[in-house]
């Protein structure tokens, strides 16, 4: 018999599944365990372009803004500012803005060095 949600009580498909991320930054740790929130996570981390931006922002422990991450990708400010919401949403990331030469510049800083996730 094949296994599938629609063959599955409630009580079968939910297995107690918490998400931690923790930064050695700032010494804290928090647990993710609503099904948004893990989904959210999730989906962020699905995208290559996403975790390459995740590896880029963790190298750079000042934080880059979205001008310097779409020419180490190789993509569109657009796009990276999409993808960068899509991380930002997950919590995964913080952005904070601050002036440039030609505007308004958004910093985007790793929020968390360590993502556990416990079945």
């Amino acid at each position: 018999m094949e296994i599938s949600e629609s063959n599955l009580s409630d009580s079968e498909i939910r297995s107690p599944v918490e998400i931690r991320l923790k930064s050695d930054f700032e010494d804290n740790t928090i647990v993710i365990d609503t099904d948004n929130m893990i989904e959210l996570i999730v989906k962020a981390l699905s995208s290559k372009t996403r975790r390459e931006i995740l590896h880029y922002i963790q190298t750079d422990h000042q934080g880059m803004d979205v001008s310097n991450i779409a020419d180490k990708v190789g993509m569109t400010e657009a796009n990276i500012s999409a993808q960068i919401k899509k991380l930002e949403e997950a919590n995964l990331i913080e952005c904070d803005y601050c002036s440039g030469q030609h505007g308004v510049r958004k910093i985007s800083k790793i929020k968390y060095n360590q993502l556990i996730v416990k079945f």
